[in-house]
């Protein structure tokens, strides 16, 4: 069996760092915040190349606080994808706002920037790109845009921690580029904890002071509350201390992956269509996600061979049943199209050669 994803090696490769950093937040009794946190925050602004992070309980929160930081609320409009995880359009939700969305690119699942202009409107208060599957979207049109119109950018990068977008002659770290970025600790990341967990990256000072207000119920000094509406969304020491561990092996992790992929395309290109590397992007395969007009006879076709695979995702979020007031059916024709086709196949950095060899097998053998 090939498992689309192997969190137990993963544990195994690094289990005595691991378990001596889980014993240190046991002997020192602090639980909830304190200097693992503290620590983590830092060490995650130093590889990003961010002034600030602040860190929450998951990535759903992390885009809720960023949303309420830059200021998003009742009455206004959030631009953004319909093909993502629905906690984009939640948070949109949570704090008050409209989702409006606009169709993806083809070859990229992620928002196309060309439709931006058609959605438009006197309420549109921000943008909320995503980077899908380790995809960096097209920041440079989406800020030139959001320039143009005098918009903030909240990225979405909850998949995409390392990805790294060259547009502009000089590498940036996705999560970077808008006024925030919005980034999920989930297991199953490229970055994972063992439970769940976020954090928000952002230049702007006052933006993280707010947000890292809002997460700790509206309060800065105990039991002095200066929002009447806040969070209790903390990371906790245990995850922050196993982050830790992770954090420096991410960069080779993320390499790995590429390298995979790379393999995978070689021998796949000519048999369905497999993610597109685009010029201004460093993919870093969160997911490695091709296309089949028959994607779910592959998908039995694999599983019968021993080899996991998954659809993220298999309904964009208008034609989800709590959201398609948002949108009619065949309005956002690329995305739904890709909604039937994308079939993900195992990613991740502890897959060895002859397991890499045995997906491409079962997939030519279709």
């Amino acid at each position: 069996m090939v498992p689309i994803l192997d969190l137990k090696r993963e544990y195994q490769e690094l289990k005595s760092e691991i378990d001596a950093a889980i014993q240190r937040v046991l002997l020192s009794g602090g639980f909830v915040g304190g200097p693992e946190v503290a620590a983590l925050e830092e060490e995650l602004a130093a590889y990003l190349g961010v002034p600030q992070v602040v860190s929450c309980a998951s990535g759903t929160d992390a885009l809720i606080l960023a949303l309420r930081a830059m200021g998003v609320g009742p009455g206004d409009e959030v631009i953004t994808t319909p093909f993502t995880f629905i906690a984009t359009l939640e948070a949109i939700l949570h704090v008050g706002a409209r989702p409006v969305l606009v169709d993806i690119e083809p070859h990229t699942y992620n928002l196309n920037p060309a439709l931006l202009e058609g959605a438009l409107s006197p309420r549109t208060k921000a943008i909320l790109p995503v980077h899908l599957y380790g995809q960096v979207a097209p920041m440079g049109e989406i800020l030139a845009f959001a320039r143009k119109h005098g918009l903030l950018v909240l990225e979405d990068a909850a998949q995409a921690i390392g990805a790294r977008y060259l547009g502009e002659g000089q590498a940036q770290m996705a999560g970077t580029l808008g006024q925030a970025g919005a980034f999920s600790l989930y297991p199953s990341k490229n970055l994972g904890a063992y439970g769940d967990g976020g954090f928000i990256a952002t230049a702007d000072p006052a933006l993280a002071e707010e947000a890292r207000l809002l997460a700790t119920h509206g309060s800065k000094v105990r039991y002095q509350h200066v929002r009447a509406l806040g969070y209790t969304s903390r990371l906790d020491a245990l995850q922050a201390a196993i982050l830790r561990v992770k954090l420096p092996y991410l960069e080779g992790w993320n390499a790995r992956r590429r390298a995979i992929a790379s393999r995978y395309s070689e021998a796949l290109k000519h048999r369905l269509l497999t993610p597109c590397e685009m010029p201004y992007a460093h993919h870093i395969y969160h997911q490695y996600t091709v296309r089949h007009p028959e994607r779910d006879r592959l998908a039995a076709h694999l599983q019968a061979q021993g080899i996991g695979s998954s659809v993220h995702y298999p309904l964009p979020a208008h034609l989800q049943p709590a959201y398609r007031h948002l949108a009619q059916e065949g309005r956002l024709p690329v995305a739904e199209a890709a909604a039937r086709e994308v079939l993900s196949l195992p990613m991740h950095p502890f897959l060895e050669e002859a397991q890499v060899e045995a997906v491409i097998k079962a997939v030519l053998s279709f």
